[in-house]
């Protein structure tokens, strides 16, 4: 009986992935604050060692 019942429950059809248009837009707004951050550290490191050589 569980085993119909597991059987009838797996071929249940899903609806297709579609793109989500809020969830791209999260994601490329959380990679451009990475991007500026790393920028910034690679900045304020370049400048910390800039003022150390000099």
């Amino acid at each position: 009986m569980t085993q119909k019942a597991a059987a009838a429950e797996a071929r249940v059809p899903r609806q297709p992935s579609r793109s989500d248009p809020f969830g791209i837009t999260v994601l490329a707004a959380i990679a451009v604050v990475m991007l500026a951050w790393i920028a910034g550290l690679v900045w304020a490191a370049m400048a910390f060692f800039n003022w150390l050589v000099a």
